[in-house]
């Protein structure tokens, strides 16, 4: 079987992680696993682990370039000849689907995310199966979308428990990060994400200066990168940690590829986004490590963090009761953690599941004798 996964570049994100990490697996499988991105830091270690980089324009948004790109993108799919067509991203979407119509290669699209509701994110519901990463996506396509029940398949991003297994870790890295960063003596609450806006990495900073009055060895670390278009938010972020005196209580630690040893060194994990999470992957890892998680109460979140048994749940942008939740999540026992990943989100049932969409769509028949090509 040749798959190919389509999206926009293959640089830092949840998404882009998941397509190295399945493109892997699948490789090892005996599956010929192609990826056509616009190119990024990733495609080194795609290629390391057997998978193919093909670089085209999958990212630009400029619908004058389209019907170019969408000829373009025919031409490579002939030569490529894949036996899966998987889009992974709205822009990709529509250029796949349009090149396809004459190819009629089985379609399959992955919904990772709370889209805005209109017609440019309908083609993420084109293909002939629609993975939605989490039951709170599969919800969002059902109430806004006519999508065939048949169609929709749930199957929640998978957590590489060889990657992140706390009896394998870098402890050379982990001394040294310590070190840097001073995380001796301290009580460490981690954010892992992009530095952006729907991360509300404010509500993240205003609580960490709540828990300083109880805690003084609190130390809150901000684990990732800040995109050229983010710089100013990143400043407005520096701006709030002088005003309120927490130069010595948080940390941007930049953007970090060994995470398992990062979560490792944390007490309690935060996931404080304004907008729903689809899955909530640093959740699920860190919890893969033994480390209590507390995440705004909605979307995946729902799913991986379970009150007082995986780690409290708190009302999104509430600083107050976000510092509530991370002292609930401190206080619970870790033993069970990682089991409770290992029972639901494992990277190996994901590309278990992933594969049997693949081969159900071998000799593909339309459901219910509907078509979209």
């Amino acid at each position: 079987m040749r798959v190919v996964q389509l999206l926009p570049e293959l640089n830092e994100g949840g998404v882009e992680r998941g397509v190295v990490e399945l493109s892997r697996e699948l490789v090892r499988q005996g599956v010929e696993s192609i990826v056509i991105s616009r190119g990024g830091r990733l495609v080194s270690q795609l290629e390391a682990d057997g998978g193919r980089h093909v670089t085209f324009d999958l990212a630009g948004k400029n619908p004058f370039t389209a019907p170019q790109r969408v000829i373009a993108l025919r031409r490579l799919l002939r030569e490529l000849r894949p036996d899966i067509l998987h889009a992974r991203s709205r822009v990709p979407a529509w250029l796949a689907w349009l090149a396809n119509r004459p190819l009629k290669l089985p379609f399959v699209t992955t919904v990772h995310g709370f889209n805005s509701v209109n017609r440019y994110s309908r083609v993420m519901t084109f293909g002939e199966r629609v993975i939605c990463v989490s039951g709170a996506i599969k919800t969002h396509v059902q109430q806004h979308y006519a999508v065939p029940e048949g169609k929709l398949v749930v199957i929640p991003r998978g957590v590489d428990l060889n990657h992140f297994d706390p009896e394998h870790l870098d402890r050379d890295f982990m001394s040294r990060f310590a070190a840097e960063h001073s995380l001796a003596g301290r009580f460490v609450v981690t954010c892992v994400g992009r530095i952006t806006q729907l991360k509300d990495y404010e509500t993240f900073i205003r609580a960490i200066a709540l828990l300083r009055k109880e805690i003084p060895e609190v130390l809150g670390v901000i684990v990732g990168g800040v995109h050229e278009d983010k710089k100013n938010y990143f400043a407005s972020l520096r701006m709030l940690i002088k005003s309120q005196v927490l130069e010595q209580h948080v940390r941007f630690v930049g953007s970090q590829s060994r995470v398992a040893e990062i979560y490792a060194l944390s007490d309690v994990v935060v996931s404080s986004s304004k907008k729903p999470e689809s899955f909530g992957r640093s959740a699920a890892e860190a919890l893969a490590m033994g480390v209590p998680v507390a995440a705004s109460a909605h979307g995946g979140m729902l799913d991986i963090v379970r009150e007082g048994e995986t780690g409290a749940l708190f009302p999104p942008g509430d600083a107050a009761s976000l510092a509530l939740a991370i002292k609930r999540s401190r206080d619970l026992p870790r033993a069970g953690l990682r089991a409770f990943v290992a029972s639901n989100f494992t990277l190996a049932r994901m590309v278990e599941q992933t594969l049997d969409v693949y081969r159900q769509l071998h000799g593909f028949e339309p459901i219910d004798g509907s078509t979209l090509k």
